[in-house]
């Protein structure tokens, strides 16, 4: 019978709620190591894009030597899609999908990437012939200095 009075209803309740409120706390955790999970997945998918994209676009051009105008009209479709590519990653960073960690990393190449001949040559003639890829006009207007998510 003494032992009886230590297993009242209200302890009971009182334990069944710290066991809910741990099992709450731990689905809450799990939750967000899933979403970083995907966060990070999203950024590397958007990382191979633009690897699989580098890989079409001559080395020199990579490397900062100028192309020849032959090897400039061969490579203009690449460098068309790598501003795109610049264009939509600026685009999902305004929208607060890419972290700030990712996005130093891809702002530092993108800079990078204009500064050099072949990539400054087709950013030039993209922008004359086209009024598109505003995010990037913006944040060239800006000398990139300006974080994006803060557009908003």
């Amino acid at each position: 019978m003494e032992l009886c009075k230590y297993f009242t209803p209200d302890w009971i309740s009182a334990f069944a709620s710290v066991v809910a409120a741990f099992g709450v706390f731990l689905a809450f955790g799990q939750l967000k190591i899933s979403k970083n999970i995907a966060q990070l997945e999203f950024e590397d998918g958007l990382a191979k894009e633009y690897r699989e994209l580098a890989s079409n676009i001559p080395t020199k051009a990579l490397l900062g030597v100028e192309l020849s105008e032959e090897e400039f009209q061969k490579s203009f479709d690449e460098l068309y899609r790598y501003i795109d590519l610049t264009n939509e990653q600026i685009s999902l960073r305004q929208r607060g999908r890419v972290k700030k960690e990712a996005w130093s990393n891809w702002l530092s190449g993108i800079k990078s990437n204009l500064e050099r001949p072949s990539f400054k040559r087709a950013w030039s003639e993209i922008k004359e012939k086209s009024n598109s890829f505003q995010e990037l006009r913006r944040l060239e207007n800006e000398n990139f200095k300006i974080d994006p998510k803060s557009w908003s």
